[in-house]
């Protein structure tokens, strides 16, 4: 962690000053219109809060939803406005808008500690483009520019790099430095046995990350669909499970030289469809019906995983083990969130990657039992993959 954060600036940089800061409120909205889950919002607040207490009058930028090219009000961040008017005790105003010579004085008229959330960044066509007259634009709203949306750090858009080009000095947030302090960690000087975890659906997605960890870990569990394109590899019948048919020679290769370091789940959960849950049942690995999938591991392959972790120093997680949103095919996601649980309280550094996998820990209620959850899913697999992210590289180095 090489950058500069907040917590480097001298109080004459922040007391009275308009702290432009990027945090990542794409947050879940209930059928009510209402956030669901306030995770994002809440793992800001120690960014806003120390500001606040510094005296710094805080404008909040954010996107929100994919938006096609233009404003909309079903992507609007105002329910996200309210739900943080409820999480603290700051005056906490919402505008429309988020460039132009009205928001401009908005942010001039805060009072020391007050806060305003702006429009989604997305309602302008350039701001995925890293159009440098919105990077521009947006640097107008701010005195210094502090960049605590890590979820958002791995895309160079206008909000997240550009503006760090015009406003100065940037730095990181809490929750920024938090996250790069602990994947740093794990990846720079890891307390071994080190072992890494990958699930979710396609092989495709996370090779890079896979052939980055290879050389430095002890072990490297692999749970999901993606295991049925190993399984393929090792000319195992797949039946009608989920298989990256193009993928097979790679993960062939990546078998044979990962040898003993790369485990595949010796037995696995399936049944006809996912509509049919109540036909799931265990077979072996090499004993999937050819008419049925694999939907999620089986007892052996949790018991064995759980093991492993269990002899751990620092374990990484991403991606399920199985398809956790349909139940009985959770219990290996869960039973992974479990076994991580347990190895926290006995001094292991756990790290879940963001992603499906932070919302199956948040679901289980284990996430206050890991050592940190990573809000950012594809910034994490990026920086686990050791890439550069545009939204880190832009601050200042200490």
């Amino acid at each position: 962690m090489n950058k500069k954060t907040i917590r480097d600036l001298k109080p004459v940089e922040v007391r009275g000053k308009r702290a432009l800061v990027r945090v990542d409120f794409n947050v879940p909205l209930d059928d009510s219109g209402k956030v669901s889950d306030d995770t994002r919002i809440r793992a800001a607040l120690p960014t806003i809060e120390w500001l606040a207490d510094n005296g710094a009058r805080i404008v909040l930028l954010s996107h929100f939803g994919r938006p096609k090219g233009g404003p909309d009000p079903k992507y609007s961040l105002k329910p996200v406005a309210d739900r943080l008017r409820e999480l603290t005790k700051r005056r906490v105003e919402f505008h429309g808008a988020s460039i132009g010579p009205a928001i401009v004085a908005a942010t001039k008229s805060l009072g020391e500690g007050d806060i305003v959330l702006l429009e989604n960044t997305r309602f302008h066509p350039g701001e995925e483009k890293n159009d440098a007259e919105l990077a521009r634009a947006f640097a107008e709203l701010g005195d210094f520019f502090v960049n605590d949306a890590f979820g958002a750090a791995h895309r160079a858009h206008s909000s997240t790099a550009g503006v760090a080009t015009f406003l100065h000095p940037a730095v990181a947030g809490l929750l920024m430095e938090r996250e790069l302090e602990f994947l740093g960690r794990a990846l720079a000087a890891p307390k071994r046995p080190f072992l890494a975890i990958l699930g979710g659906a396609k092989i495709s997605g996370k090779i890079d990350v896979i052939e980055a960890l290879l050389p430095k870990v002890e072990g490297l569990l692999i749970g999901g669909a993606m295991a049925c394109t190993f399984y393929r590899a090792l000319d195992l019948e797949t039946g009608e499970s989920l298989v990256e048919a193009d993928r097979v020679d790679l993960a062939r290769e990546l078998l044979d030289r990962a040898r003993m370091r790369l485990t595949l789940p010796h037995d696995c959960v399936v049944a006809p469809s996912l509509e049919e849950p109540n036909a799931a049942h265990v077979v072996k690995r090499d004993a999937i019906p050819a008419d049925e999938a694999m939907y999620d591991i089986g007892p052996d392959s949790i018991a064995s995983y759980s093991r492993a972790i269990q002899t751990a120093k620092t374990v990484v997680w991403n991606g399920p083990m199985g398809v956790f949103e349909t139940p009985p095919f959770d219990r290996g996601t869960r039973a992974i969130a479990e076994a991580m649980a347990k190895a926290t309280n006995a001094g292991c550094l756990t790290i879940v990657g963001g992603g499906d996998s932070a919302a199956a820990v948040e679901q289980a209620g284990l996430a206050q039992q890991m050592t940190h959850v990573s809000t950012g899913g594809g910034a994490s697999l990026e920086f686990l993959e050791g890439k550069a992210l545009p939204g880190v590289e832009v601050l200042a180095d200490k």
